[in-house]
């Protein structure tokens, strides 16, 4: 029998907020989060942190001097991480592990101290530690002083979820009885953005929503990069104060025809949502939502693949990039809290501007996806 796996918090700090009443009211107002930015002399969308939040982490940066050069993808996960494991119950010490992943990691101070290098031919003597992916489990760890393991990884945009299953693995091995999953990045810089408008599929039109996931009769790309941070604390059995529990789990990956793409059939989401069914007939999944990155090939794949697995009948679908943008290496947790969210309160989440989709069923599974370039996958089935 696979041992159970409780979901004790899950906490996000991103566009939507830093906390679930602040999340749930605003995946209830259809406006999108999505918003133009300057990026050097460019303007460009971007899905960046309220003020509230911006403030959050400038008073975090200032309260302590070892804060001070850290990149915000460290701040942001070390803001979520706190809160997640506060809300769990946990204490700053307790023996938990720890895998904070995320697609690039410092990206914004790592481009400072290259242009410094540059301009001066000299690197600052804590650029590399300051830079480095393992710089935020690490200082998650460091933070909440937990016995356990502390690991880092990027699997690009599906890092946060690979860091569900590495979570999940160590527990039912029993060399753990609780772990701090999660991803962050903060994405929205010059040069990044410049990258994803080199591979032509960034949103480039003005519009009430700019990014168009899950419209599959869009005619050109509209992804749009947006920040932010989740962590989850998740535990070994049925726990009284769980919000969710973690019913199938599946990855695969798939031989790469180009750097960035899947197969027409996504072949690997289908082979990731069948080992996350398991034993479970498809008819009592509820609800998906889907990695829809809101590029045409991209959005496409992923629903044939999805009506692969669930033939004719497929249960709602939705995603939250037309609100939140793409978040990489985060985006697979906010996912998962948006499925939470929906089983806790009983309330289908659509994207305003696809046909309304109706359904008179109870949402008690959802299954999440997420996919990164590479053609690697993961999928989870939650549920009540």
């Amino acid at each position: 029998m696979t041992l159970p796996i409780s979901i004790t918090s899950l906490t996000s700090f991103s566009s939507l907020g830093d906390n679930p009443s602040t999340v749930w009211e605003n995946y209830n107002n259809k406006a999108s989060l999505i918003q133009s930015m300057t990026f050097g002399t460019k303007e460009a969308f971007g899905a960046p942190l309220p003020n509230n939040l911006q403030e959050q982490v400038k008073t975090l940066r200032a309260s302590e001097s070892k804060y001070r050069n850290l990149d915000n993808s460290v701040l942001y996960a070390l803001i979520a991480s706190r809160a997640a494991v506060k809300i769990a119950g946990w204490k700053v010490g307790d023996d938990f592990g720890v895998n904070i992943g995320s697609s690039r990691g410092a990206t914004d101070l790592f481009e400072q101290h290259h242009q410094e290098f540059l301009e001066t031919g000299l690197a600052q003597t804590q650029t590399s530690p300051s830079t480095t992916l393992g710089n935020i489990a690490s200082w998650v760890a460091q933070d909440l002083k937990t016995k356990g393991p502390d690991i880092s990884h990027s699997i690009t945009c599906s890092t946060a979820l690979h860091a569900l299953l590495n979570g999940v693995a160590w527990l039912r091995s029993g060399m753990a009885s609780k772990f701090l999953v999660g991803g962050s990045e903060a994405p929205l810089t010059s040069f990044t953005i410049a990258q994803m408008q080199a591979m032509k599929i960034y949103a480039s039109k003005k519009a009430e929503y700019p990014c168009r996931a899950l419209d599959f009769d869009k005619k050109g790309n509209t992804m749009v990069l947006g920040e932010g941070a989740a962590s989850a604390c998740l535990e070994i059995g049925r726990k009284e104060n769980a919000i969710g529990y973690i019913e199938g789990i599946g990855y695969a990956t798939e031989e790469l025809k180009h750097s960035v793409s899947i197969s027409a059939n996504a072949d690997c989401l289908q082979k990731s949502m069948q080992m996350a069914l398991g034993d479970i007939n498809p008819s009592e999944v509820d609800a998906i939502v889907l990695h829809a990155p809101g590029t045409v090939k991209g959005d496409l794949s992923e629903y044939t693949a999805i009506q692969s697995v669930f033939g004719e009948n497929l249960p709602l679908l939705t995603t939250n990039k037309w609100k939140t943008g793409h978040t990489f290496g985060s985006s697979g947790l906010l996912s998962l809290e948006l499925a939470l969210l929906m089983i806790q309160h009983n309330t289908f989440i659509d994207v305003p501007f696809i046909t309304p989709q109706e359904s008179k069923k109870d949402i008690k599974k959802v299954l999440v996806n997420a996919i990164g370039f590479g053609g690697n996958a993961v999928s989870v089935l939650v549920g009540k």
